[in-house]
């Protein structure tokens, strides 16, 4: 039996990019959002975001995560912070935040 459309959790697809000299692995990234996320909002928080690595979407130096809807902020900030992946100095920029992936997609092609 499917959830009623009411009692289902609201997502967020956040897509961002990665500036660095250096090209990463989709598990590199995706370990280091986790420690940093974990980091940043506790484990409580991070449940309440339930933030999801897609990796079909994963193009470096673009990645996308589904995020509920009320702390996309929150995982904005905890991505953003960070400032390192395996001791190579990268930044991070949020790139666009939308309900659908098509529309993730079509701006991420677009670069």
């Amino acid at each position: 039996m499917a959830l009623m459309p009411t009692l289902r959790q609201k997502k967020r697809y956040v897509a961002f990019e990665i500036l660095s000299h250096d090209k990463f692995t989709a598990e590199e990234i995706k370990d280091t959002i986790e420690k940093a996320i974990l980091q940043f909002l506790g484990e409580f928080g991070a449940s309440k975001a339930s933030p999801i690595f897609i990796k079909e979407r994963f193009n470096y130096p673009h990645f996308v995560l589904k995020v509920n809807h009320t702390s996309v902020d929150e995982i904005k900030a905890a991505i953003i912070l960070i400032k390192k992946i395996k001791n190579t100095p990268i930044i991070m920029k949020s790139v666009i935040t939308s309900g659908t992936l098509k529309k993730v997609g079509s701006v991420l092609h677009k670069k």
